[in-house]
């Protein structure tokens, strides 16, 4: 008999979510709800890793929240709530830092790109964050997680976990393997500024992003200003492979657009990049802009969210009791 289909994912509440983070995530969540059980985190735990000020985590939260909500997913459909108001997150994850290996946590790539050249100085808190994040899934025996392909390593690792546990403890079956749902034919979307980084709210200068709140004139601004190429487009992508920013920009316009690469070229071949900028500014305005108002409205009624918040919590907290009281009879923990 085949088990029930449950999705886990969860995001960091950086505050002011981008374009990167809607068609690399935010879009594919919405879909998913609507093919399985689903639920969506706002994993504050992982962002005390590095040092927040309390005031704007907490703030950072509730506008991840209103994101998910402005983007399409549905409270009532996918269960909602902030990882801290789960205590049994924290207590899976010391019991899985028992079972997992420092071998394992070595080879984790992301570590060494988040501690830079001195690593000494990184919070334990992020060499071990795999560790809770396997936790995250595994505490709700999630069968399914989004992952961008960045995330494979690390859900690799939740699987040696949840083999580990089942077979130290002789219980085969009781965690599910996660399996990774990256979605298909999608392209990382990149700096407007560098198309060889990540687009990524780290970066400094505000015109490499698409922010999920700006307004129609500052997303005109940035795409105008966009780095490009001043030759007229290609018919082939072999001829954009040396040229990063034309070719994240044919991607946005492709995803946004929802066409195919093969049909953009098609439309753009022979054309400036200034004309495939205005149609890109031209849908991105027509898509971005009222999520982005619907994120305003939603903050300027914080109650509201943190209702989501405690509802969700509270659907959340019957399913990882229940998984945790026989994890504990698992482990011998009375």
């Amino acid at each position: 008999m085949s088990k029930k289909k449950l999705a886990f994912s969860g995001v960091q509440p950086t505050g002011n979510l981008h374009l990167g983070n809607y068609l690399g995530a935010l879009k594919n969540f919405v879909s998913l709800q609507k093919e399985m059980e689903c639920i969506y985190c706002v994993v504050d735990l992982h962002a005390i890793t590095v040092f927040q000020k309390p005031d704007e985590l907490r703030n950072n939260v509730l506008e991840t929240v209103a994101s998910f909500l402005a983007t399409g997913l549905d409270s009532e459909k996918s269960i909602i709530f902030n990882q801290s108001a789960v205590s049994g997150h924290a207590e899976l994850a010391w019991i899985l830092n028992c079972v997992s290996r420092m071998g394992w946590l070595n080879r984790m790539t992301q570590f060494k790109d988040k501690a830079g050249a001195d690593k000494e100085k990184a919070s334990v808190g992020l060499y071990i964050y795999p560790n809770l994040m396997a936790a995250d899934i595994l505490l709700y025996k999630a069968t399914h997680v989004p992952v961008g392909a960045d995330q494979k390593q690390h859900l690799e690792l939740s699987r040696d976990i949840a083999q580990k546990f089942n077979n130290d403890f002789d219980c085969k079956d009781f965690f599910p393997l996660p399996e990774a749902l990256i979605p298909k034919n999608v392209s990382r979307v990149m700096s407007l500024r560098d198309g060889t980084k990540k687009m990524s709210k780290s970066e400094e200068s505000d015109y490499s992003r698409i922010n999920l709140k700006d307004t129609a004139d500052e997303i005109n601004k940035k795409i105008k200003k966009a780095k490009s190429d001043s030759e007229q487009i290609p018919d082939n992508l072999k001829s954009l492979e040396k040229k990063p920013e034309a070719l994240n920009l044919i991607n946005i316009y492709s995803e946004i657009s929802r066409n195919s690469l093969d049909k953009v070229l098609i439309e753009m071949s022979g054309k400036e990049y200034s004309y495939l900028k205005s149609k890109l500014a031209e849908v991105l305005v027509e898509t971005i802009t009222p999520i982005g108002n619907e994120i305003k409205k939603l903050l300027s009624d914080r109650s509201h969210l943190e209702q989501i918040l405690k509802k969700g919590r509270q659907k959340a907290n019957i399913i990882a009791e229940e998984n945790l009281k026989n994890i504990r009879e698992k482990v011998g923990l009375i």
